[in-house]
């Protein structure tokens, strides 16, 4: 009788289903690949932190005459200049982030603000509440001169406990 239990014990144990295996070398997570664009340049710059928002610039397309919308078409005053970038909140909290902030430099030092219109048609975000570990990629667009050259962007990572109106933001060259 005891050999029964033991032979019934050993079936059981062998028809549950192991659990997942953990690789203890693999630091990050496997995030797929996105194609870069054919009018966008890959950008190698560190991640850079304001606050307890991490934001990595990915890409930079210059020279874009007009943009194309699901429901309109837009012309630049000069040319759009968009990057695509990563931001990541490594808070405890939520963070109230504004996706439309951020300020273009261009290589005189002149400051653009986010083109609102382009941003519409593209159907980028706004403000929203980037949760806590939430990662959020998506572009920005600027209006520029045909002749400037955009160098930097300064990022707000939206309010902290020691900048609570977010007044401070961090700078972060284009590294062209």
């Amino acid at each position: 009788m005891r050999w029964v239990l033991a032979v019934v014990a050993v079936v059981a144990v062998g028809c549950t289903s192991a659990p997942a295996a953990v690789d203890p070398v693999v630091s990050a997570y496997p995030v797929p690949t996105v194609p870069v664009r054919p009018d966008e340049r890959v950008l190698r710059v560190s991640t850079t932190a304001d606050g307890d928002t991490a934001f990595t610039l990915l890409g930079l397309t210059t020279g874009m005459r007009a943009l194309i919308g699901s429901h309109a078409e837009f012309e630049a005053q000069g040319q759009f200049v968009r990057i695509r970038m990563s931001v990541i909140n490594n808070g405890r909290s939520g963070v109230s982030f504004d996706a439309r902030r951020h300020v273009l430099l261009d290589a005189q030092r002149v400051e653009y603000v986010v083109d609102s219109q382009a941003m519409t048609i593209k159907r980028q975000p706004e403000v929203i509440d980037l949760g806590a570990n939430v990662r959020l990629e998506y572009d920005v667009y600027y209006d520029l001169p045909l002749t400037a050259s955009p160098s930097a962007l300064r990022v707000f990572g939206g309010p902290t406990l020691t900048d609570l109106k977010d007044e401070s933001g961090t700078e972060i060259l284009l590294g062209q």
